[in-house]
């Protein structure tokens, strides 16, 4: 699982002013730039460009996620990389909110490659564990003025403060979740991490000022990035060990598929080959529950 408020978040520099180049909408002529965050329209427009959308189109985001895995004593052990697509299909609301579907994939990888993992030697029980590659969605979200709504995603994201610092627009956000684990410790003893499983996802998206304000783009090329703490996934058969995983991700929009770094490209291509058929992505995919029925309970 990840964050996108399905678990997920998204480069700055040099890579983010040449997206702005690129971004379609673009005009030669000074653009027209709306400030004024203290208009609640505006605001949920600005709020929405940044993290997505503020028109009817699909956006592509791309993450690189290190994961480690922490014991609570110690320093963090590298486990692996995931490489994470998500695509987004945006749509303002009469109300003046924006409706984002997504879906999205990710793929194991040695840790810092896009070599993608068929078995992982597991650090922590000496173990080499058969990977599990994961889909997810269709998720819903809808940003609004001072608020995301998620629908068929794990985490409920609140926003935290948006605000101008430095000639960036910074829309931070914040989730934390419990809920019951389906890979409850009597039936899956070797996979559970418990009665309830744990995560804590905070994510930042940022742009410059001149493009999160300007009316003349739909989506403002974005930097984008988060961290999570979460149980452990049952692929991992982590039970009896205490700790979670901490990964650290990031990230930006993509103008295209065709802006996918070619190795990552790669990975999905090998192992989440879907991903690129997500117009007729309808049924919904949730990675635990579809890695529990690929194995049968002991006893």
């Amino acid at each position: 699982m990840t964050d996108t408020f399905s678990r997920r978040g998204l480069m700055a520099g040099a890579p983010l002013l040449a997206g702005a180049a690129l971004m379609p909408g673009a005009s030669a002529a000074a653009p027209r730039l709306n400030r004024d965050l203290a208009d609640p329209a505006n605001r949920a427009r600005v709020r929405a460009r940044i993290i997505g959308s503020c028109r009817a189109e699909t956006t592509f985001a791309f993450f690189r996620l290190h994961i480690y895995g922490f014991t609570g004593e110690g320093n963090l052990i590298p486990f692996f990389t995931l490489n994470n697509l998500q695509i987004g299909q945006w749509t303002p609301q009469p109300d003046g909110t924006y409706a984002n579907r997504s879906v999205e994939s990710g793929v194991y990888c040695r840790f810092d490659t896009d070599e993608p993992l068929d078995t992982w030697d597991n650090p922590l029980t000496g173990e080499r564990r058969k990977v599990w590659h994961f889909r997810g969605g269709p998720f819903t979200v809808t940003i609004g003025a001072d608020g995301v709504v998620t629908r068929g995603a794990d985490l409920a994201p609140k926003t935290l403060r948006m605000e101008e610092i430095g000639g960036m627009v910074f829309v931070p956000t914040a989730a934390s979740a419990a809920f019951p684990n389906p890979a409850t410790p009597d039936k899956w003893p070797r996979l559970s991490s418990g009665k309830t499983i744990f995560w804590e996802s905070h994510a930042t998206y940022a742009a410059r000022a001149e493009d999160a304000y300007n009316e003349e783009f739909g989506s403002a090329p974005a930097f984008m990035q988060f961290q999570n703490l979460a149980s452990w996934q049952p692929w991992m058969a982590m039970a009896g060990h205490p700790g979670r995983t901490w990964g650290k991700a990031h990230g930006t929009k993509l103008t295209s598929l065709d802006a996918l770094p070619a190795a990552a490209r790669r990975s999905f291509e090998a192992k989440t080959p879907d991903i690129f058929a997500w117009q007729g992505w309808t049924t919904p995919r949730n990675d635990l529950l579809e890695y529990l029925a690929t194995q049968t309970p002991p006893g």
